[in-house]
């Protein structure tokens, strides 16, 4: 697969796809600055003087509330990537054959200008919503070709939302109205799609997350460089990432294939997973413990795998082929696998609904590559569910609508349908979906619990999976689902249709309530500072060890989503291994669960990033257990390809350790370091620490560098007071600039004094200078006790060695460069030999 192509191709899709759509609205008098006034007339309604079908009108009002609740950029960019992953998904399926009537939609299999189920028109009556007698006569008119190929492709999209109905919605709403007219143009966004990507790119479905990466890749960069909270839309843009396919590998044969093995340890899978670890030897006691949490029979219907931020499938679609080998091995028919993978194995969560929508596709195509009818299946539906939130619902409206006294008259369903939730076939819907007796007192209770569950979505948008549910709300589900079922089948239109507008968050909430065998996910990774109010606030309240960045609120999350005993796989960054904020999260992780395998991969997995980590743990504590730690680099600052990378996963002699996590506890601030050596875990017990001989401080933040903060040689020498003792001869002197120890380039011993501070009048103006929000002074961290006595300092943030360097008599300490002074200045010299060691660099790095 040429990803370059992809690259160029995908980020301009975005912007040509947006463009085109917006002109389509213009069309209809909506822009970004105006909503144009119609008037009906008879047949057709007129904007700013042109005539319309009047069967516009109702997408069009729709379209225009849409607008209102949220703005015309972002609905503009909406439907435009919903547009963009219809096209995606028709190509490969026209590519791979799966079309039902044969023909290609968008392209022609001889290479002409003109698509095939143009020329083959005539032969696609039985498409949905077209007559033999509409196409041959705008075949025939001679200059309706654009107009013919345009229904064409509204017609295939409907035909295929009885298959896939969470990408396919039947064509009658804005989406139908903002399809672009033209499509037969050379220049139009379906040629560029199939010119720009070579047909033998879209054989595999792992297209489909690439391409998704590669769109949103452009605006992801633009958010990160603004380095400012992210809003709620843009949350998905800037945290999701389409992990490597070995990665992924590892994640689902570490996870779900080691959960069967544990059981079927003779298993010929085992030939089949590439990159599974095999446990290390363990002792006798651990090996009972093991025993006891070992099941002794797997059911493969039973199984059931979580991706809580699926993106666009890639986990859930490795976690498929696995799947696969287990039915085949213990005996299914090949025709019946497909069906029950995506009906109960896979289960998947996500905030952004294009992503949900191709992580649906991808599962499908999976099946269908293995069961040409299983489009044609009743009620296959991927488990996947795009998180919706009920911030703008009329919850007080839909709840008096589900409570009204309900006709006995009841609806029957219509053709396709079933009765509510009845089509969900699965195991984890099969728990809530026992029958009731005949609700009396008790439908008032489910009122309540009702309006309780949907006070949990408000802001599901921004929280998404993060969102714990209430056992006492788990335990009203039966309840709750046969009030909303008995208020769909009713003959009060409005209770049906509040039924199905609440349909949603009953399903999310089975999903995001009940626990798996095994949780995999790539989660977002987003420090608090990327966090908005309302999300940071939400992770400090839900998770308190955690809420240093949500990629182990995930972790945390994920946890809480796995049945006792159950693996967890995740991917994200290694921060969370040796960082102080994380000293309480790794403290309950380790004490709660086990580390089975730990890959550390450094930095280039996702290209120049800032290093990550794979890993898989148990959701059960066995004492001692010794697992298996992976490292592919040499330094931290290294940057691998992921070829190379995965070259040295696959060394069986690179980089193994063999480690028993109670270890880790013995260091202070348990970090996970798998990789010291017993004379250096043996030092951090029993040697002295630092911190009883010398003071180490941040240093100063002026909040304003470009103001007070110079290079020596750009200031007037004469206004700089040099070896200063105190910060009363500082005022004597009546200097203004003062030498500033500020980090810089890695240096031992001496040096790096580079810069010059304004402390006039003993730093006047930086002890006194509000914030620009008038709520506090905006510098801090003055060290007034500390400045202008020697220190040793050293430069804060790195990815190279750390340089102690000694700062004589004079100087003030940046928060660039910390500050460390010997309780006993007679100490100076030997701390800072000692801190320039090996041995304590190498202390450093661990910690």
């Amino acid at each position: 697969m040429n990803k370059n192509k992809l690259k160029v191709y995908a980020p301009q899709a975005r912007e040509e796809f947006i463009k085109v759509i917006s002109e389509r609205a213009a069309l209809y008098g909506i822009t970004e600055k105006k909503i144009e006034p119609f008037e009906i007339k008879g047949d057709y309604l007129f904007i700013s003087g042109k005539p319309f079908p009047k069967l516009i009108d109702k997408p069009r009002k729709e379209l225009i509330a849409r607008i209102e609740s949220k703005n015309f950029g972002h609905v503009m960019e909406e439907i435009a990537y919903t547009w963009f992953n219809r096209f995606a998904a028709i190509r490969f399926m026209e590519i791979n054959g799966y079309l039902e009537h044969g023909y290609r939609v968008l392209s022609h299999p001889g290479g002409h200008s003109e698509p095939e189920i143009l020329e083959k028109a005539h032969y696609l009556e039985s498409l949905d919503g077209l007559s033999k007698d509409e196409i041959v006569a705008l075949k025939t008119a001679g200059n309706k070709d654009s107009d013919l190929y345009r229904k064409l492709i509204i017609a295939q999209c409907n035909e295929l939302h009885s298959a896939m109905p969470f990408l396919f919605e039947k064509v009658d709403d804005p989406t139908e109205l903002l399809l672009p007219d033209n499509l037969l143009n050379t220049d139009s966004i379906t040629r560029q799609l199939v010119t720009a990507i070579p047909e033998e790119d879209w054989k595999a479905v792992e297209i489909i997350g690439w391409l998704y990466q590669f769109y949103i890749s452009e605006k992801k960069d633009a958010l990160m460089k603004a380095k400012k909270a992210y809003k709620t839309e843009d949350i998905p843009a800037v945290t999701q990432l389409f992990t490597p396919n070995w990665i992924v590998k590892y994640l689902v044969q570490n996870s779900l294939g080691a959960k069967w093995l544990a059981t079927y340890p003779s298993s010929k899978i085992k030939e089949k997973m590439e990159y599974y670890i095999e446990p290390a030897e363990q002792t006798e006691d651990v090996k009972e413990q093991l025993k006891t949490v070992t099941p002794d029979v797997l059911d493969p219907e039973e199984l059931t795998v979580m991706d809580p931020a699926c993106g666009s499938g890639h986990i859930l679609v490795e976690a498929y082929d696995l799947l696969k080998e287990i039915y085949l091995e213990r005996g299914y028919r090949p025709k019946d696998i497909p069906a029950l993978i995506i009906t109960k194995n896979l289960f998947g969560l996500e905030i952004d609904e294009r992503a949900a929508q191709l992580s649906g596709f991808a599962l499908m195509m999976k099946a269908r590559a293995d069961d040409s009818r299983i489009f044609s299946k009743e009620h296959i539906e991927p488990n996947v569910v795009c998180i919706q939130e009920t911030a703008n619902l009329d919850r007080d409206g839909l709840l008096r609508n589900i409570n009204t006294p309900l006709t006995n008259k009841s609806v029957s369903a219509s053709s396709g349908e079933m009765d509510f939730m009845d089509e969900i076939s699965t195991p984890l819907f099969a728990k809530v979906a026992k029958e009731t007796d005949v609700l009396t007192e008790d439908e008032k209770l489910t009122i309540t619990d009702l309006n309780e569950l949907l006070e949990l979505f408000e802001s599901a948008k921004t929280f998404g999976s993060l969102i714990r549910i209430p056992e006492e709300i788990m335990e009203k589900l039966p309840l709750i689902r046969e009030r909303l079922k008995k208020a769909s089948a009713s003959g009060d239109l409005m209770a049906r249709q509040s039924a199905d507008l609440l349909k949603p968050y009953f399903r999310q909430t089975v999903l995001m309530g009940h626990q798996y065998d095994c949780v995999i996910a790539n989660p977002p990774y987003m420090g608090s500072g990327g966090m908005n109010r309302k999300l940071k606030e939400f992770v400090a309240w839900k998770y308190p060890a955690a809420k240093s960045d949500l990629m182990t609120c995930f972790m945390e999350r994920c946890k809480d989503l796995s049945k006792k005993n159950a693996r967890v796989g995740m991917i994200n960054l290694p921060s969370w291994l040796f960082l102080a904020s994380f000293e309480k999260f790794r403290h309950n992780l380790l004490n709660s669960t086990t580390i089975e395998n730990l890959t550390h991969l450094g930095r280039g997995l996702f290209g120049a990033d800032f290093g990550s980590v794979a890993f898989v743990f148990r959701n059960s504590k066995s004492n001692y257990y010794f697992g298996t730690y992976r490292r592919l680099f040499v330094r931290q600052s290294e940057v691998s390809s992921v070829e190379e990378l995965k070259r040295r996963y696959l060394d069986s002699n690179y980089g193994f350790y063999k480690v028993n996590q109670e270890e880790f506890k013995q260091v202070p601030g348990y970090p996970v370091v798998y990789w010291i050596s017993p004379q250096m875990r043996k030092a951090f017990i029993e040697s002295e620490l630092l911190e009883n001989i010398a003071d180490a401080r941040i240093g100063m933040a002026t909040g304003n560098n470009e103001q007070y903060v110079r290079n020596w040689h750009e200031v007037n020498i004469s206004k700089v007071g040099f070896q200063i003792k105190s910060r009363e001869e500082s005022k004597l002197s009546c200097k203004k600039w003062f030498p500033l120890a500020k980090g810089g380039a890695f240096r031992k011993w001496y040096g790096n004094m580079e810069h010059v501070v304004d402390w006039a009048n003993d730093g006047h103006a930086l002890q006194t200078t509000k914030h620009p929000s008038g709520e506090r002074i905006w510098a801090h961290n003055f060290n007034l006790e500390q400045i202008f006595k020697p220190a040793i300092c050293w430069t804060t943030v790195t990815i190279s060695d750390t340089g102690f360097r000694f700062h004589p008599h004079g100087f003030l300490y940046d928060a660039a460069a910390g500050l460390c002074q010997p309780k006993q200045e007679k100490d100076m010299y030997l701390l800072l030999g000692a801190l320039n060691a090996r041995v304590s660099n190498e202390a450093i790095k661990l910690l």
